[in-house]
């Protein structure tokens, strides 16, 4: 089954580069940086501690049968 995970806008606004990233959960989050480079690096530690979060929380979920 494919699910979106992540939605990610990149836009450029005069010396600035602005991320935003949309989880499947209804959150953002907001970067802004002066090179690309560093912007994608800022965008792909958050979505990699994001899905850590969130593989965590399901396996402590999956272990307790459902219960917290």
């Amino acid at each position: 089954m494919e699910e979106t995970l992540f939605r990610i806008e990149i836009q450029k606004d005069d010396d600035l580069f602005l991320g935003k990233i949309h989880t499947n959960l209804g959150s953002f989050t907001e970067f802004k940086n002066q090179t690309i480079e560093l912007l994608l690096k800022d965008l792909i530690n958050d979505m990699s501690l994001t899905s850590d979060t969130f593989l965590n929380s399901s396996k402590i979920f999956s272990e307790n049968k459902g219960e917290i």
